[in-house]
């Protein structure tokens, strides 16, 4: 069971329960804080205040008053009006990540939502009631406004959601899980659709993923380095510790733990005085990668217990604030940082790859990488599809961030595309683990033919777990199976599993 307040929520407990389906619960300093904040807007709407959310209507209606009696039907209105989402539903792991995230900036007794209605999402999510929430639609300001309204439409037993595999109506669903529906009280739907969850579930998703990715790129790199008889002196940590960069040096060693004991991989090669920049300058561009990725853990591990409805709910100083926290900016800068990290991971892996099959690149390695050229391909297609996946990730890559539309006749003027970040860094993480899965795939079956008795304890022991999956190719075969295999492995965090169980922990 993890415990929320709105307070200490870590990414690996947002992952604990987006993929294990680790249960949620509140604690009582939480539903403390959520009653406390409740019982203020209650006592607000018995003063007849005047209350951005609670009296009067949204955006550009704003300055339109709106009678107690009318407030629950305004919540309502809020959510089926709000849910405009279109494509594809987004990935179950994203929306129990959006469901938690939410339910977790509610209780920090900021919001003004009643318990209860907290605690049905966090059924909800108990339960495995999973709404269906399109992909698209979201500005990231005011909020994730669409997705986030998918997932409350359920809570009104309105919508589709999925429970127990099958996809089916909101009410459906809520009864089969039973869990009562929610008539939302004033305040309510603005609570649950003003925020930036959507994003920050997504970014969650894909730095936890990022995170694992790095190892296995200097996994990858290291047995590249072997295939191409690689100069490990070029890791040496003095070359790193006079320019200071902590990515940088954390790559560097990794790469000398992964290649100590290689047969293949030297402090020296008399034939060649330095390797080219794709193998040489790993650390460099690996460590900016991993120091990009070490900057987008900050800023996501700050908003996963963030508060970013409007307005918020201050009790003890009798204020209810209208402000700007749903802005979605801050996580959209750091996805398309995020995005150009992982690009660049992928960026470098095809160039070692080329490096492998180019006969006029490989220090002596077979066109392809293939005993019997000509009749047979070898790797030729297999370079192809690294280069078509590097060449999209580039567009895919451009900042959704500098972009803006304006919204809600201009009172809504500057957006923050942060959704569109997050998705579109999905996608090139996506992208670059399949060219690592093309490299590691490429690179064993260069040191294969190098011979694999040569390799490090470290490298060898990757070998053999691809090897367990993918056999040494002597005549063309149908690939994909093989790359699919060895992305797999990847996604299994396989990979990194093997090599640590050799050369200890990699940083």
């Amino acid at each position: 069971m993890i415990y929320i307040n709105g307070r200490d929520l870590t990414l690996e407990q947002v992952i604990a329960v987006a993929r294990g389906g680790e249960q949620v619960a509140l604690t009582d300093e939480a539903k403390y804080a959520v009653n406390k904040a409740r019982a203020y807007v209650d006592r607000k709407l018995a003063e007849h205040a005047v209350i951005y959310g609670l009296t009067t209507g949204f955006g550009k209606f704003s300055d339109v008053f709106v009678p107690e009696e009318e407030t629950a039907a305004l919540q309502r209105n809020l959510i089926i009006s709000h849910a405009c989402g279109m494509g594809e539903p987004l990935p179950v792991e994203v929306v129990r990540a959006a469901m938690l995230l939410r339910c977790n900036a509610l209780s920090r007794g900021n919001s003004g939502i009643r318990l209860s209605t907290v605690e049905t999402m966090l059924a909800m999510l108990n339960k495995g009631v999973h709404p269906i929430v399109p992909e698209k639609g979201s500005l990231g300001s005011s909020g994730d406004l669409a997705p986030l309204s998918h997932i409350v439409l359920v809570m009104l037993g309105e919508g589709e959601a999925i429970y127990e595999g099958v996809r089916m109506s909101g009410r459906e669903a809520m009864e089969k899980a039973g869990i009562p529906t929610v008539a939302l009280a004033a305040k309510e739907g603005l609570a649950l659709n003003n925020g930036t969850q959507i994003m920050t579930a997504i970014a969650c998703n894909v730095l936890w993923d990022a995170l694992a990715l790095m190892k296995t790129a200097d996994i990858a790199a290291a047995m590249t380095a072997e295939a191409q008889l690689g100069i490990k002196k070029a890791f040496d940590h003095k070359i790193h510790d006079v320019r200071g960069q902590k990515g940088q040096q954390t790559v560097a060693q990794n790469l000398l733990q992964l290649l100590e004991g290689s047969g293949l991989a030297h402090d020296l090669n008399p034939n060649k005085v330095q390797d080219a920049y794709a193998i040489r300058c790993v650390p460099q561009v690996h460590g900016a990668s991993r120091d990009a990725i070490e900057y987008v853990y900050g800023v996501v591990s700050r908003e996963i217990n963030a508060v970013t409805d409007n307005p918020l709910i201050f009790p003890d100083e009798d204020e209810v604030i209208s402000g700007g926290n749903f802005h979605g900016q801050p996580m959209a800068l750091a996805m398309d940082f995020l995005g150009i990290a992982l690009s660049e991971l992928a960026n470098i892996s095809e160039r070692r790859i080329e490096r492998m099959v180019n006969p006029a690149l490989s220090n002596g390695l077979p066109a392809f990488l293939t005993k019997h050229g000509g009749v047979n391909s070898g790797f030729m297609i297999a370079q192809y599809s690294a280069a078509s996946m590097v060449s999209e990730n580039k567009v895919y890559a451009h900042p959704a961030s500098v972009d803006s539309i304006p919204s809600s006749a201009n009172q809504e003027d500057h957006v923050s595309m942060g959704t569109t970040a997050a998705r579109k860094c999905a996608m090139i993480l996506d992208n670059s683990r399949k060219v690592l899965a093309i490299e590691l795939f490429t690179a064993a079956q260069a040191l294969w033919l190098r011979g694999e008795e040569k390799l490090s304890p470290a490298t060898k022991a990757v070998y053999d777990c691809i090897r367990t999956y993918v056999a040494p190719i002597e005549e063309d075969v149908v690939m994909y199976p093989n790359m699919n295999a060895c992305e797999n492995l990847i996604r299994r965090n396989a990979i990194t599993a093997a090599a640590e169980s050799v050369c200890g922990a990699l940083r």
